[in-house]
């Protein structure tokens, strides 16, 4: 009878056994070290960081310390008006943090929130599973952390802000739209929430007309020096009436733009002969000096743009131009 053979311990197999427990439990060691160390760091930098801070103060306090005045958009709380808040400065996770504010609906109180500087390590982790949030924004001055808030990656709110930093604009929300990586229903999510101001043409330099549609070096500085001619514009479509703007440019840009109160009414009443013919709708020297002699032997209450045009002073077009500018009243 044949005597049992007992297996060899030294057999191949048996050793590769062995190196691939081996290789197991060294690969457990070095995640865990890596967890560990991730961990350990992340704590150092969470000890380090400082918590956000946020304010609920008075509307008039916060436009004395933020330095923006009251009456504006940004401090509308009276009118129950929400506006996005915008920040100082893009937050990237370093440096010194943005503040920002806005209005608390339905009351007179603004909010004024001061992000803390956190390190990236931080800044990721408190990112990942964060709710997505929908708020009103300034595709154009949103920060990079805000972006993330609305539901974008981290990748993605980079592109857009590489966007902006090489130039790019949203003029409208369809111009959000079409960047590449804000999909579709993200878009229709978020459409609600963009507010994009439009454009002052009372407050706006040459640089600023210059970005508007349609409109290079050529047409903004005209539209700055037409404004000082006339003392600030009235109403928008007063751009028409300079050389060659048509009804096609101003359709063009006629959404993103709004007129405020010129800064000073016009002094049809008081000025001079000299200083009336350098308005627009006046022009000439007989022109100017027929209006003086108008005032000149006419009643107070009889100084009308209307009495001009049936005194045949100015013409029936002038007149309606004129009739729609702030005139300051006689004294």
């Amino acid at each position: 009878m044949a005597a049992k053979k007992t297996p060899d311990k030294g057999t191949p197999s048996s050793v590769f056994k062995v190196g691939a427990i081996a290789l197991a439990f060294l690969v457990i060691g070095y995640q865990s070290a890596l967890f560990l160390h991730r961990a350990a760091v992340l704590r150092i930098e969470a000890l380090r960081d400082r918590p956000d801070t946020v304010y609920v103060v008075d509307a008039g306090l916060a436009a004395r310390v933020l330095g923006t005045p009251q009456d504006s958009g940004a401090w509308n709380a009276a009118s129950g008006s929400t506006p996005a808040a915008e920040p100082t400065r893009p937050a990237t996770g370093s440096g010194t943090a943005p503040t920002k504010h806005s209005a608390m609906r339905g009351s007179a109180a603004v909010i004024v929130r001061r992000d803390a500087s956190h390190s990236e390590s931080v800044n990721r982790v408190r990112r990942q599973g964060r709710p997505v949030e929908s708020f009103r924004f300034n595709p154009n001055t949103v920060s990079v952390d805000e972006l993330i808030r609305l539901g974008f990656s981290e990748k993605q709110a980079l592109a857009i802000d590489s966007y902006r930093a090489k130039g790019g604009r949203f003029r409208r929300r369809s111009d959000f739209a079409r960047s590449y990586v804000v999909s579709d229903s993200v878009f229709r999510r978020l459409e609600p929430f963009i507010d994009i101001p439009r454009l002052d043409i009372n407050r706006a330099d040459s640089a600023d007309f210059d970005g508007l549609p349609g409109i290079g070096p050529y047409f903004a500085a005209k539209m700055v020096s037409y404004r000082e001619r006339l003392g600030g514009y009235s109403y928008t479509a007063q751009l028409m009436d300079i050389y060659n703007f048509d009804r096609e440019k101003y359709d063009g840009l006629a959404d993103l733009i709004i007129c405020s109160k010129p800064g000073r009414p016009f002094r049809l009443w008081t000025l001079s002969a000299d200083s009336l013919r350098l308005h627009p709708y006046i022009r000439d020297w007989q022109t100017a000096r027929s209006i003086v002699l108008f005032r000149d032997n006419t009643p107070k209450e009889g100084w009308t743009v209307q009495a001009l045009a049936d005194a045949s002073i100015l013409s029936r077009e002038n007149a309606d131009r004129l009739s729609r500018c702030l005139i300051a009243p006689a004294d």
